[in-house]
Formats: structure tokens, sequence, C-alpha cells
């Protein structure tokens, strides 16, 4: 075994970013050097041209190298053929000028490390080898990664920087992304959460597999990322599209965090996720609903209630957060496209133990806000985390845009997602409650509001219109809603008024 620590962060090294090839393409063979400027006695910061174990040592407190299968190992069909499966003419002699050039024999490193006191699974990849290409060998060892993670219950972080699948080895190599897929799925399966880190570049099928399909995805600013490599895409393709900047607008990634914090952030991202562990509903102790930041008086009035909620000034949800949690970190985006900044989702500590979130900030829920909140609640459930839900929305947006981009299907998505979790749901109403955009991220049991809320099947202003009451008797139909926090309590709505700290 070779091992690594805080030594290994000096060293100086050379990968060649930004031109990673697709699975079409032919992985580079050579990758021309760089050198990454660490001063004297300074750590290297784990930033695109680091090598593979440099990366590991630059977010790891120590790590050693996992066990590496010989050959296939056990794998069916294994083939010591001259030249690789498919007898590519000088494929021996490119990987013993990467063994050389790099001193690895494979383009991924496999390790056991300590990342903030917690042991974790590592995946690096040496970028130099190959482009870092995916090949049979590479596949090998993935698989045995995760295998380790599953038989230990240690959660996965992957360190990529790959160009795709390795052209020399053909569709040999392009099968072992259903082998790396069906790993990771086991490893959710299995409750245990996986980290991306996205490299430069992060291309192809690493993207599609290790990088796409991790619970949380961090990438380095300026990283190329995407599944077409550069050389592949078209001529007139926007090149921004194709940058951790361009995903994350996007949707796709989490955050995008500079070299010098990624060690902080992975050690917050795995005290967060927890000690993976059995999952039982029974003994995972619901959230505490926050205490009301608004004042404790109640409304005389339904239009009172509406006004008092939709005060521009009353207490919402990054003011209900920052008290209620020690430290927490974000999720971004629904995977498919959209990014609603009026929802906040992530996981907390409150008092030594993680809670997830999903909060409504006030605005009309967007369709991505919605699938942004379905997979916070999944992802909880896999992990046996409790979620708090903040109820804070005029109702589900509706304009033409929303409905081109899924309203309906998202929404019946989340009402899926909270109605049967088997993770505890606590549901806070701490403003305006309209119709089921609310309703979606309200818990069916444990529902509770504050003074300053209401919660109502429509708007009152549409209620008149629908029922042809003119201006004047907008007042009197709030009151006929029964939508007031005292009024819900009394139907049976909520749980509980909550009262100030």
């Amino acid at each position: 075994m070779r091992s690594g620590g805080a030594g290994d962060r000096e060293a100086v090294s050379g990968e060649a970013g930004g031109r990673g090839a697709g699975e079409g393409a032919a992985a580079r063979e050579e990758a021309p050097g760089g050198s990454a400027n660490a001063g004297a006695g300074a750590a290297t910061l784990p930033c695109a041209r680091l090598t593979a174990r440099q990366a590991i040592a630059a977010v790891a407190d120590t790590y050693s190298e996992a066990a590496v299968p010989n050959s296939r190992g056990t794998a069916p069909g294994a083939s010591s053929a001259p030249d690789g499966p498919l007898g590519w003419r000088g494929y021996d002699d490119a990987r013993a000028r990467a063994r050389e050039r790099t001193g690895e024999d494979e383009s991924v490193v496999t390790a056991l490390a300590t990342i903030g006191g917690r042991e974790t699974v590592v995946l690096s990849f040496e970028f130099r080898y190959l482009g870092g290409s995916l090949g049979e060998r590479t596949g090998d060892r993935l698989e045995a990664a995760y295998t380790h993670a599953r038989e230990h219950g240690l959660p996965v972080v992957s360190l990529i920087a790959t160009g795709g699948s390795r052209m020399q080895e053909g569709m040999r190599a392009l099968t072992q992304l259903q082998r790396v897929a069906r790993q990771s799925a086991l490893t959710r399966a299995a409750g245990l959460p996986q980290l991306a880190v996205l490299r430069d570049p992060t291309t192809g099928g690493g993207w599609a597999t290790l990088g796409a399909a991790a619970d949380v995805i961090l990438a380095l600013p300026g990283a190329q990322v995407g599944f077409a490599g550069s050389r592949v895409r078209p001529p007139d393709a926007d090149p921004a599209a194709y940058t951790a900047e361009g995903q994350l607008a996007a949707g796709h990634i989490d955050a995008v965090v500079p070299p010098d914090r990624l060690r902080a952030a992975l050690q917050r991202w795995l005290q967060l996720l927890g000690t993976p562990r059995e999952f039982d509903a029974a003994t995972v102790e619901p959230a505490p609903p926050p205490a009301a930041l608004g004042p404790p008086e109640l409304p005389e009035t339904g239009w009172g209630a509406v006004v008092r909620a939709r005060a521009s000034g009353r207490p919402r949800a990054e003011a209900y957060l920052g008290a209620y949690f020690d430290d927490r970190e974000e999720i971004s985006g629904d995977r498919c496209g959209g990014v609603d900044p009026g929802i906040r989702c992530g996981f907390g500590r409150r008092q030594g133990r993680t809670i997830a979130f999903a909060a409504q900030c006030g605005t009309a829920t967007r369709p991505a806000g919605f699938r942004t909140a379905a997979r916070l609640v999944r992802l909880a459930d896999r992990l046996g985390v409790p979620v708090l839900t903040l109820v804070d929305t005029p109702g589900a947006a509706n304009d033409a845009a929303a409905e081109r981009a899924g309203a309906g299907a998202a929404i019946a998505d989340t009402f899926a997602a909270l109605t049967t979790t088997r993770a505890p749901v606590t549901s806070l109403l701490i403003g305006e409650g309209g119709s089921g955009g609310a309703l979606a991220l309200a818990a069916p049991d444990r529902l509770w509001a504050t003074p300053d809320s209401y919660f109502s099947v429509i708007a009152p202003e549409l209620a008149a219109a629908i029922l042809k009451r003119d201006e004047t008797q907008v007042h009197e139909t709030a009151d006929q809603l029964r939508i007031r926090p005292q009024d819900l309590l009394d139907l049976g709505v909520i749980r509980g008024i909550v009262p100030p700290a």
C-alpha cells in the first residue's frame, strides 16, 4: 500500500485541462505538462492540474491506497491479448508511456481516506494517464472500491478528471459505464452518500455516471463539464454550457467551490450526511418546529391574516434557517435543467444532529423548485435524516413558462415524495399558504403555523372573482374561507400555533 498525507500536497504536476474527449473520440495518449504553483512549504490546492494522488492528499487528512484487483480479477471474459481486446496497434506502448510518465498503471487511484475525521472511499482520476479514460481495468478498480464501501458502510467521494471511455478498447470500454452505473445504484440503495468533485475536464461517461449520479456534486471554478468533450461538440455550440458555471446555472450541479475551500466543503458535507446506518423510521426523531420570529398576536380577521403574511418586513426563510441551524449547506437545482431561487434546500446541523430542509422564500414556486424539494426529500429518505419544510408561497407559478416546464408533474412528484417518505417530516407555515403550491411542501400530519401566517384553498381575491363578487366583498370572503392560524387549528389542518422563542 502507498500512503499519503499533508506532505503530498507540496508536489508540482501537470494535468492538461479543458480538452476532454467525448465517448466517440480517442482519449489522448499524451497530455502536455504544466506546473501548479506551490509556494515553498505551502499546500498545493486541489485544482485541475493535480495528479490523482495529489488531489486525494489535498482533501484528505490521511489516506492509503486500496487493494487493486489483478487484471480483470474474477470477472468473466478476461483477456490478456496483446494491445488489449481490440488488438489496437501501439496500445501496449501507449500504456507503458503513461505508466512511465505518471507512475500509475491505470487512470484511477482508489483509496481509503479520512476526511475531517470521516473514513471514506475515494476515487481519484489521473488525467495524464490516457486522458483519465475508462477502460476495463478502470472498471475493475471502481467496482472493487464501491463494493468495499458497501461492505464497510462508507461514503464515496469521487475526484473526477476524465475525457470519457477509452477508444483503444472499443465497446469493451464503453460497457464499463454500465458496471459503474450499477455500482453507484447499489451504493445509493444501501443508503450510503456519494459526493463528486468535478475537476477539469469531466466529460463523457465519467460525467454521466460517477459525476451526475452523485448525491452532492461540487465543481472547481472553470472546470470543463459536459457529456460532450471539446472535440466532438457542434462547432456553433455555446462554450459556456460546457463549464462548471454553466452546469450550475442549469441546475445540474450543487456548487462551484474554489480550490482553497474544497477540503472544508467536503468535510462539512461528510459531517452533515452523517454516519450511514440501517434505516429504521421508528427510531428517527422528527425535527422540532422552529419558534415564531414574528409578533405573537393572532389576527382578528381573515383579511388581517393575509395582510400580515404579505407584509414586506415579515421574517422569511433565511431568518428562520439562520435561527434554527448551527451550520448548513445547500443543494441546488432539479437535475432537469432548472433552478428556482425562491426555494432553499439542503442539510443543516442543529444541536449535534443533521436535519434536511426545504424552504419556500415567499415567491411563487416554479417547477424546478418543486423538483429540487422532491430530490431533497428522497435523499433524506435514503439517508434516514428527518426533514423540515418551511411553507411560504402565494402559490405555484402559473405562467406559460411554468406550464411548459411541467408545473403539474413537478407538484405531483413533490406530493408523492413527501407523502411516501419514511423519514419524518415536520412543516411550519411561516407566511402565505397559497393553495396546492403550498400544500405540496406541507407534511400531512405534522404541520404547524406561526401567528403571522395563513393557509387557503385559494387567494381571497381569486375566490371572490370566481364567485362573481365585487372588490368590496374580498374581506368577507377571506373570513368565510377561515384561513387564520386559529381557524386552521379548529379545522384540524395544523397541529398547533408556534409561539416566539
